[in-house]
């Protein structure tokens, strides 16, 4: 079979051996890959159907592109024909080499191929070879074009998609939904199962979590990419958008926080940049030499771990091992309540619990959901001022928050929010998970009454104590942006209008928001 031409493009058969293939929509009942009836008899020669290099997929999404199929064996090795049955939603893709198609079964038999995030199915077929007329034009074009590109050429634009995840060793990671901190390691954890990982970049552009990372192989940054575009790193949150990057290799400077080359581990961590603990830089193909390491992270055990996070069965704990509860201090006594942090920690997590410190008013203790919560919380809070002055958020060694004894009062200093009905996160998948920013001058507003105006709006904030700076209704009125003078000012005027009760049963929601107006 190694000397079968590139592409078999245009071959004319006789009306008995599979010219009905030049028809979409023609019946297949002289195919033995079970695929038109379902039958019984049928669906047992699939199962038993021998290796061979033409493969049989099926379920394909309607859209689904002949470029789009292609791209799944382009990984493997040469593709040199393929047939699409758009009313059927299937395809025959032929290989180059009966070795290069049972290389791409195996994998697909951990991994769930997926075309338009729709899983697909692949199996071998009773053909050993595709033989087809030149009905199809379009298809015909596409394959010369790949053949040609296999041969030193340069890609059209209609297949420039498909050629990149084979030639490509760097994807381009963007977190959607980043509830939890993701870091560099957490990802090199995440992917390792799929290749040997050689360099991460990470970075935030236009206010989103971004990282360049670098497999040994284009086709392990193939592979990854199937299994893990559009998965969930935490539960509801964290979701990975993985596309293939234009860049071929990446340039890593400095072995800290924000990137890394696996490969040398004697470069410098950079100026104010904490140094590579030597445990990450030493490091090897066996990625399980890590594990442990990363709390939370999604351990890369096997192929079949793999495939069961392909197949949305496996995600992170959600938790990094650390307390979920936090320690504020430099808080304003005069001012501050168990209710308003509630309120403004409550924009970052679920806030189980509240203690104002008995002795020491400007200190209190909350309890978060978990400790993932209380790491987003302090990472947004610490520092930002509340009530005229700089607060200061740090973990505590404390892993509950107690209430007080009964009969015993505590001044109202301690609060159970358990029950609350203002916690944002508590539904699963909720889109509150994809509007977590840091505090900013400008607030979101959201359940806005239909008969509320601009300036009672304007009037309701501006007697929260600050000044509004402008003012942008969204186009069905419900919601709005609002930006006042300060950051200070719109967290005031979050705790004090969250949940504002607007009349009737209408509650204002107000978050932080990253646009401007």
């Amino acid at each position: 079979m190694d000397g079968i031409s590139d592409v078999a493009v245009g071959v004319k058969r006789g009306s008995d051996e599979l010219s009905m293939y030049s028809s979409p929509n023609s019946a297949m009942s002289s195919i033995s890959d079970g695929a038109s009836n379902g039958s019984d008899s049928k669906k047992l020669r699939v199962e038993e159907a021998p290796p061979s290099r033409v493969l049989h997929i099926r379920k394909l999404p309607n859209e689904a592109s002949e470029t789009e199929v292609i791209a799944l064996g382009l990984p493997f090795g040469k593709v040199t024909n393929i047939l699409t049955l758009k009313g059927k939603n299937q395809a025959f893709l032929e290989m180059g080499t009966e070795e290069t198609a049972v290389t791409m079964v195996n994998y697909y038999t951990t991994v769930t191929p997926h075309i338009r995030n729709v899983p697909v199915f692949i199996q071998y077929s009773n053909h050993k070879e595709l033989k087809t007329d030149n009905g199809n034009q379009r298809t015909q074009a596409v394959l010369q074009a790949v053949s040609a590109v296999q041969s030193g050429g340069s890609p059209s634009s209609d297949v420039q998609e498909a050629l990149a995840a084979a030639s490509s060793p760097v994807l381009r990671i963007i977190i959607d939904n980043m509830f939890y901190p993701v870091t560099l390691d957490v990802l090199q954890q995440i992917f390792s199962k799929f290749g040997t990982v050689m360099k991460i970049i990470t970075f935030t552009k236009n206010n989103q979590f971004q990282a360049l990372l670098q497999f040994s192989e284009p086709v392990n940054a193939q592979q990854a990419k199937l299994a893990l575009d559009g998965q969930n790193i935490y539960n509801s949150c964290c979701t990975l958008r993985i596309d293939f990057s234009k860049l071929v290799n990446l340039n890593v400077k400095y072995n800290n926080d924000k990137s890394r080359d696996y490969t040398r581990p004697e470069l410098p961590a950079g100026d104010g940049q904490p140094s590579l603990d030597t445990s990450v830089a030493a490091f090897s193909k066996d990625s399980g030499s890590l594990l442990g390491k990363i709390p939370g992270a999604l351990n890369p055990l096997s192929a079949a771990a793999a495939a069961a996070a392909a197949a949305g069965r496996v995600a992170l704990s959600g938790q990094n091992g650390s307390s979920g509860v936090l320690l504020v201090s430099n808080l304003n006594e005069e001012m501050v309540t168990p209710q308003s942090l509630f309120t403004l920690f409550g924009v970052y997590g679920d806030v189980q619990r509240v203690k104002i410190l008995y002795n020491k008013k400007d200190s209190a203790l909350i309890q978060m959901s978990d400790g993932n919560q209380a790491q987003l919380a302090m990472s947004h809070l610490n520092g930002q001022k509340m009530y005229g002055k700089i607060i200061r958020v740090t973990l505590s060694k404390h892993q509950t928050v107690a209430l007080p004894r009964d009969g015993l009062d505590d001044q109202g200093l301690t609060k159970d929010f358990n029950n609350s009905p203002l916690h944002r996160f508590k539904k699963p998948g909720s889109k509150n998970f994809q509007n977590i920013f840091p505090p900013s001058a400008t607030l979101h507003l959201s359940n806005v009454p239909q008969d509320v105006a601009e300036d009672d709006l304007r009037l309701l904030f501006s007697n929260a104590g600050g000044t509004v700076k402008a003012f942008k209704f969204f186009q069905d009125r419900k919601m709005a942006l609002i930006q006042m003078s300060t950051v200070e000012e719109a967290i005031q005027a979050l705790i004090d209008l969250h949940n504002y009760n607007m009349g009737g049963s209408q509650h204002l929601r107000v978050s932080f928001s990253k646009s401007t107006i």
